[in-house]
């Protein structure tokens, strides 16, 4: 694959109405057809939920999307992915999972993440290995490794 000029940065509080943004660009559709809130509140709780361990992606110097993740000991979760929709379809949310993957399988630990069903992103990590492990009214609990 070509050098997508893709890298990560720190989020900083002045990065939140960027993210604000985005996630209501990117998490609404979904959101709704899965029956959950999209009010101002419910966003903003999800958006600074864990805000320390949120990074910004960027393409070259233009700021794109939210690569939000944990990696405890024993076991490592993707929390957000949230691409801007005129970049998205350019693989840049599979470029992204993998890079965390190598690291995951460098480490030695599993990588766990839940998805809203309906959101065509299913697709992506069932070819990245992923496997339901659980199922809610609402979303999937997705495991690899």
């Amino acid at each position: 694959m070509k050098n997508l000029g893709i890298t990560l940065r720190a989020a900083t509080p002045a990065d939140e109405p960027f993210l604000f943004d985005l996630r209501k660009a990117t998490m609404d559709e979904h959101l709704r057809r899965a029956g959950e809130p999209t009010d101002e509140r419910t966003h903003w709780e999800r958006l600074r939920y864990r805000y320390n361990d949120s990074c910004i992606v960027c393409c070259r110097s233009e700021e794109i999307g939210l690569f939000k993740s944990l990696r405890d000991e024993d076991e490592w979760a993707i929390v957000q992915i949230q691409i801007l929709p005129t970049h998205q379809g350019r693989g840049i949310g599979a470029h992204l999972v993998r890079e965390f993957l190598q690291l995951a399988d460098v480490a030695g630990v599993p990588v766990k993440l839940s998805v809203l069903k309906g959101n065509p992103a299913i697709h992506l990590y069932h070819r990245l290995g992923f496997r339901v492990t659980k199922t809610t009214d609402t979303s999937l609990q997705m495991r690899r490794g």
